[in-house]
C-alpha cells in the first residue's frame, strides 16, 4: 500500500491566496516534488506566482529538483508567456525532471517559444497523479504527451 503525502487544494478557494501559497514543496513516494500550482491564474497571477518560481529555485543546489506545474484553467498574455520562457531558462541547471499539467491552456506558439528558448522538454500529463507518478518514477524516460 502506498501512503501520498500529498495535499491538494484549489487556490482560488483560498481567501487572500497568495504567490507563495502557490509555490510550496510536497512529498510523493518519498520524493520531494516543487509544485507550481498556476491553476485558474490570471497572466497577472501567473506573473506574481513566477516571482516566487524563480526565488525558490534559485535557492535550491543544481539538477536537484522534480517541478510539477499545473496550468489548469489558466490564461495567458505574451508579457506572461514571455516571463515564463524567462524564468524557465534561469531555473534549468537546477531542475531534474519536470512535468506540466493543465498545458492545453497554453496556446502552442508561446508553448513552442518556451521549450526553444529555455532549451528544454517539458512533457504534459493529463493529472497530477499521472505528473507525480512519472517525475518520482525510477524511469523517466517516456513520458505522456
Amino acid at each position: 500500500m502506498t501512503i501520498y503525502n500529498l495535499r491538494v487544494y484549489i487556490i482560488g478557494d483560498i481567501p487572500g491566496g497568495t504567490a507563495m501559497e502557490r509555490v510550496r514543496f510536497i512529498t510523493h513516494r518519498g520524493k520531494r516534488v516543487l509544485l507550481i500550482d498556476h491553476t485558474r491564474s490570471t497572466p497577472e497571477e501567473l506573473l506574481q506566482t513566477l516571482a516566487e518560481v524563480e526565488r525558490t529555485i534559485a535557492a535550491e543546489p543544481p539538477e536537484s529538483l522534480l517541478t510539477l506545474s499545473d496550468f489548469t484553467d489558466t490564461s495567458f498574455d505574451k508579457t506572461a508567456a514571455d516571463r515564463m520562457k524567462v524564468v524557465a531558462a534561469k531555473d534549468r541547471p537546477h531542475v531534474r525532471r519536470a512535468a506540466l499539467v493543465g498545458a492545453e491552456n497554453i496556446p502552442d506558439v508561446y508553448f513552442h517559444n518556451l521549450e526553444s528558448f529555455s532549451a528544454r522538454h517539458f512533457p504534459k500529463f493529463k493529472t497530477r497523479e499521472e505528473a507525480l507518478d512519472w517525475l518520482t518514477g525510477d524511469d523517466a524516460e517516456t513520458a505522456a504527451s
